[in-house]
């Protein structure tokens, strides 16, 4: 009796195809058929899953969107603080080790994709680094009211500055403008400014 293939799992077998593609060629690349030669499985097969493009794009992006939540996960200290827990999220974005450099430049691919296709930008583009902007936010009103950070501050601000800084510094990393080390530093540098100094 021939095996029965989990659903969900061949959905993930074709989306990691397409993020492999996106790392190494970019997403103007991925065609279905291009995922499918990637995937090792038939076209018609990638199209039962995923009935359009669109949406093997937008799975894909969920699905890079899990791996940077888990090396998020890896990062945060335990117990965690609420520096500790800015520290470790933007320390995770950085591309600092071979995992983060697959990372930034699939997340790359995406961006360039949503350049050229502003339909998808429009509908999906912006989600994952709200939510991200969000989470630090919160993390930075936590540091405030526990008297950490200066009351001044306007977290949703410094959150969306920070994400922004350390996007930039992953830029400048891929760029061969500094390598990660000097990445972190400069990073720290912010975070010890913004949180006086205290260490996660």
């Amino acid at each position: 009796m021939p095996k029965r293939v989990d659903y969900d799992q061949r959905r993930r077998e074709i989306g990691a195809a397409l993020l492999r593609i996106a790392d190494t060629r970019g997403l103007q690349a991925a065609s279905m058929r291009e995922v499918a030669a990637e995937a090792g499985v038939s076209l018609r097969l990638v199209q039962y899953y995923f009935r359009t493009k669109d949406e093997l794009l937008l799975a894909g992006l969920g699905y890079l969107g899990e791996e940077l939540s888990a090396r998020v996960e890896r990062h945060i200290p335990r117990p965690p603080t609420p520096r500790g827990m800015v520290t470790g999220t933007l320390t995770a974005v950085l591309p600092t080790d071979a995992e983060g450099r697959r990372l930034t430049r699939t997340y790359a691919a995406y961006y360039a994709l949503a350049l050229a296709e502003p339909k998808l930008a429009a509908q999906h583009g912006a989600t994952y680094p709200d939510l991200l902007e969000r989470f630090l936010a919160n993390q930075i009103r936590s540091a405030q009211e526990a008297g950490d950070v200066d009351a001044a501050h306007d977290p949703a601000t410094v959150a969306a500055g920070l994400l922004a800084l350390t996007n930039g510094l992953g830029s400048s990393v891929l760029g061969g403008q500094r390598d990660g080390a000097a990445a972190q530093a400069i990073l720290t540098y912010h975070l010890d400014g913004l949180f006086g100094g205290s260490r996660p």
